[in-house]
């Protein structure tokens, strides 16, 4: 029994986390030779759809709660963005902001923008409130901290020129102002290549809440309790038969926290949520979801279990300890635990301190998975949400 709780765990480890992503580079060098043949025998332009002729009417939607720091900026990087002004509508949906937030949007005198208010309902509420005013064909929605690249909007719409596209989820590039690498970059620029292979398939697990884009006739009716609209909205997409993409030159900045505390607090609220989707997007374990369903299973259903895998693969190691290979097994995971200390105690120069580093964030993220998973059980996770404090 011990050895087969060892293996399960370390397979469903080693796939989430390295197999599967491996599989994706396989599928992709598949596809790129089948396509390099159908191109050379006269098959259809592989590059990327270029600008439509006619750009679509487009409203972005921002959901706000107390971001006197930064609206001021959100709302300006929005108003300057390369693209016609007679199609875009920004709207600021106000989660019952006290600190000022609405009086610096009401201060713009500009037709495109308008501010929608109302008592706090936590991000779903706004949402919720907010889309069925908006005008545009396009719904693209921000955070009041995410600042769009100028050509960012056409990047985004380009690709609903395809009928078969229901979502499309832009690159959001995080930065530090204090140190030029850190934690969050690497296991950040892991996530993007995920979900740009994915995206390939027309299959992105989840859009990121910062720059996505949506067809507005595809904005589901949800749940007044939902968490990760984001990724429920991109995952009822690809229930319906549709495609969910990345797009890579879609860029969007984010500024990194410097507030540990609060940065677990938000890694908590995203793993209740995350667990609530199962009862909204579940349908994407079913077979017939194809490539959906592989990746659902493997991107995020077992991360989200990964840490009843790790304590499994500790307890277990244990046990068969006498056994040459789980006393290795158990080493490991006793060195890379250790690692990870350090990197809570201390801050280490050169490539010790970035591995120190990344095993501290590995283990914060599974802890805060933990964590999630005990607050969706006991039902106490709010659906409002504490803004994270920039530098």
């Amino acid at each position: 029994m011990a050895a087969a709780v060892f293996w399960i765990c370390a397979v469903g480890l080693l796939h989430t986390y390295l197999t599967y992503p491996l599989a994706l580079v396989l599928l992709d060098a598949w596809e790129g030779f089948r396509a390099d043949l159908r191109y050379l025998g006269g098959g259809r332009d592989r590059r990327l759809p270029t600008e439509p002729l006619h750009l679509p009417k487009v409203s972005i939607v921002i959901a706000a709660w107390n971001e006197a720091g930064v609206i001021r900026e959100k709302v300006e990087n929005c108003l300057a963005l390369d693209y016609p002004p007679h199609l875009l509508e920004i709207v600021v949906g106000s989660d019952g902001s006290d600190d000022g937030t609405d009086e610096i949007v009401s201060s713009f005198d500009d037709p495109r923008l308008r501010l929608d208010r109302a008592e706090r309902a936590g991000k779903i509420g706004v949402l919720t409130r907010v889309v069925p005013t908006t005008t545009g064909e396009i719904l693209v929605f921000s955070d009041a901290n995410t600042m769009f690249a100028p050509d960012a909007l056409r990047k985004l719409v380009r690709h609903f020129a395809d009928g078969r596209v229901g979502c499309v989820c832009g690159r959001l590039r995080l930065y530090n102002r204090r140190e030029e690498t850190f934690e969050e970059s690497a296991y950040w620029i892991y996530e993007s290549f995920l979900k740009l292979r994915e995206g390939r398939r027309g299959a992105v697990m989840g859009a990121n809440g910062g720059i996505y884009a949506l067809r507005r006739s595809l904005f589901p009716a949800l749940p007044a309790n939902t968490v990760v609209e984001d990724f429920v909205i991109a995952g009822r997409c690809l229930l319906r038969g549709l495609r969910v993409i990345y797009d890579p030159e879609a860029v969007a900045l984010e500024e990194t926290t410097e507030d540990y505390a609060k940065e677990r607090r938000r890694r908590v609220r995203i793993a209740a949520g995350n667990f609530q989707a199962l009862g909204l997007v579940g349908g994407l374990l079913h077979p017939r979801q194809g490539f959906a369903s592989f990746a659902f299973f493997s991107h995020k259903l077992l991360r989200w279990v990964a840490p009843l895998f790790l304590v499994g693969l500790f307890a277990s190691s244990v046990w068969l300890f006498p056994r040459p290979l789980y006393a290795a097994a158990l080493g490991f995971q006793i060195c890379f635990y250790w690692l990870a200390a350090i990197g809570y105690a201390t801050r280490l120069p050169g490539l010790a301190g970035r591995l120190a580093s990344l095993a501290r964030y590995f283990v914060e993220m599974n802890v805060g998975m933990a964590h999630g998973f005990l607050r969706w059980i006991a039902g106490t996770q709010k659906v409002t949400w504490q803004r994270t404090a920039r530098a």
